[in-house]
């Protein structure tokens, strides 16, 4: 039944994959092909790595309404990006090298992730419970913060180094940043293939950290090293389209029900081609089917929305 659902999801994606290649394209095929095909492997990309991260935190905070994103990890981007805008002005921050921007990012959400959710999220099993609330709204707290942050900085900044800053802190689909498709696609091949190395220390880990320490698994050293892998998938996504704050909830949740398993073998390609065939499926629908210039990324990250509120009136946490 898991591998009929799995393979059905995959089915879903090569269709929508096929039709956001070919529908309405006129003119040059080569050039069509090459154009759509970069933007649909960075789409790809994009969702791999946000469904993958967010099932990975859910699993090690064993909570399945907290996310990466809802956490601050997006706000912490936005003012990080503002920052360099500010120091550096809209010109030099444009004329910096991609890969610059990239790897501070990843350099201080990893750190962030560590010194935060490495502290509260090691502690034994119950008091791990406990601190599961004031990890929720620790994130918060932070996001809040930042978020005052990059405002104030909005204001004070040049009008148009301030247009530069926001087009730099928007998601959208349409335009992927694709200086960094082959550097991130490598990274994002190193940080999965040691995520799917873990794949069954996952299975243990999602039992609580008794039950894993017990059965043989390191966990504190587990713990850091996921919480890594986390900060590279999601610096990778906000990287090449920026913050996306609610999508990954909402296909984690579709995961686990579609999937009548807790196994990571089958939840995260399973989270992974959900993620892909909504936004690629999204993107056929709104360009080519309804005509819209709607961007993608406020439809979904209105569903995701709609699925946290849901989760929190619902109770449904684990």
């Amino acid at each position: 039944m898991t591998l009929h659902r799995l393979g059905f999801i995959f089915l879903l994606y090569i269709a929508f994959s096929i039709a956001f290649l070919t529908l309405n394209a006129r003119g040059n095929w080569d050039f069509v092909l090459s154009f759509r095909g970069t933007k649909l492997i960075g789409i790809t990309m994009v969702a791999i790595s946000i469904s993958c991260a967010t099932v990975l935190f859910q699993t090690i905070s064993q909570n399945r309404i907290l996310t990466p994103s809802i956490m601050g990890f997006d706000s912490l981007y936005i003012l990080l990006q503002t920052m360099m805008v500010f120091f550096l002005g809209g010109f030099g921050f444009a004329s910096l090298p991609q890969e610059i921007p990239f790897f501070l990012n990843f350099t201080i959400m990893m750190l962030a992730s560590l010194a935060l959710f490495g502290t509260l999220l090691g502690r034994s099993a119950n008091q791990a419970r406990q601190d599961l609330h004031r990890l929720l709204l620790t994130g918060i707290i932070f996001g809040v913060f930042f978020r005052s942050i990059t405002s104030f900085i909005q204001r004070v900044i040049d009008p148009n180094d301030f247009v530069i800053a926001a087009a730099s802190t928007f998601a959208d689909f349409n335009t992927i940043n694709t200086d960094l498709l082959l550097i991130a696609s490598l990274m994002m091949i190193i940080a999965l293939a040691a995520l799917w190395h873990y794949r069954h220390e996952l299975d243990v880990i999602a039992l609580g950290k008794e039950t894993a320490t017990n059965l043989g698994i390191p966990y504190k050293t587990r713990l850091y090293t996921l919480l890594v892998i986390i900060a590279l998938l999601i610096s990778i996504s906000t990287a090449l389209v920026g913050p996306v704050a609610f999508f990954g909830l909402l296909v984690s949740n579709l995961a686990y029900q579609i999937i009548p398993s807790y196994h990571h073998a089958y939840l995260l390609p399973a989270a992974s081609l959900i993620a892909a065939s909504i936004l690629i499926g999204g993107q056929v629908i709104l360009e080519h089917l309804i005509g819209l210039s709607t961007p993608l990324s406020i439809v979904v990250e209105c569903l995701g929305g709609l699925t946290f509120l849901l989760l929190i009136i619902r109770g449904t946490t684990r």
